[in-house]
């Protein structure tokens, strides 16, 4: 059984449970404890806030963890990164009141910063050779200026929303975050045969993003430029259609070429395109 924790609540916890859902880890719909065992999957969830996770990983207390690339930064646990998720992007900055005119990081020469991150900022810091006083604030950074608890604050920065609503302005990122996959140094062979599992699991779900399966029909004496258009994951897959001349071609291409070769397919003479969403892929 492989205990798994995730954040109890917020942005991360949400998506954390659609990761969880699309690699087959279902919960139980009774109400939610403090732990609970997949009925799916050998793994048991473990909830935290996610400043707990870390050290919850690196003691033993869960055998991996889904926690914020900033959170496991700050903490300084010895647990080990497995893999970076691409999702829940946010970057760690550094933010002054907008009426302030900003002209470098000398300006925090000697100012009060708020955050809750003092770890990370003080390193910053430190290696910008910048004397500054940190104040260390757990929740509701983003109003310390306002109320004279500091100069500046160095928080979360998602949308850049809540900076604006708080009359702030974003002069300067020290470094950009995702949710990772954390694990404990000392797994045994079974829990970490469960972890292959799911790293195997998650891996056909990150191929899959921004892959499109794409179907279309066209003569076959162009089949030959298509294949060039075309090249899809070895190369297009072919049917022969019950029409003469005609075949449906098969393959997989990136969402973001769609719109650079559409024009291509359709002036070699392919019609009927067919664009599908991909769940998983196994490569």
């Amino acid at each position: 059984m492989l205990r798994i924790a995730i954040q109890t609540k917020g942005r991360l916890h949400e998506k954390t449970a659609v990761l969880l859902d699309e690699v087959g880890i279902r919960l139980p719909s009774a109400k939610r404890t403090l732990l609970i065992q997949s009925n799916t999957f050998p793994a048991e969830i473990l909830f935290l806030r996610d400043d707990d996770i870390p050290q919850a990983v690196a003691n033993g207390v869960a055998d991996i963890g889904i926690v914020g690339k900033n959170e496991f930064r700050e903490k300084r646990q010895k647990a080990t990164i497995i893999k970076q998720l691409g999702f829940s992007h946010c970057r760690l900055s550094l933010a002054i009141p907008k009426e302030e005119e900003y002209s470098g990081l000398h300006w925090f020469e000697k100012k009060k910063i708020a955050t809750s991150y003092p770890r990370i900022l003080s390193t910053f810091l430190k290696k910008n050779s910048i004397e500054a006083e940190i104040h260390i604030i757990n929740g509701s950074v983003e109003i310390s200026p306002e109320i004279g608890l500091s100069d500046a604050i160095f928080d979360v920065v998602s949308s850049g929303s809540t900076l604006i609503s708080n009359h702030l302005k974003e002069v300067e990122v020290v470094m950009h975050s995702e949710a990772i996959l954390i694990s404990n140094k000392s797994l045994n062979k079974e829990k970490n045969k469960i972890l292959q599992e799911l790293i195997f699991r998650i891996d056909a779900i990150q191929t899959a993003n921004d892959k499109k399966y794409i179907l279309l029909n066209a003569p076959n004496d162009s089949l030959q430029e298509i294949f060039q258009i075309l090249p899809g994951m070895k190369s297009p897959t072919v049917f022969p259609l019950a029409q003469d001349g005609w075949s449906s071609i098969h393959s997989v291409i990136s969402e973001k070429q769609f719109w650079e070769i559409i024009n291509k397919l359709k002036n070699t003479g392919a019609e009927s395109i067919l664009i599908i969403p991909i769940e998983k892929m196994i490569l």
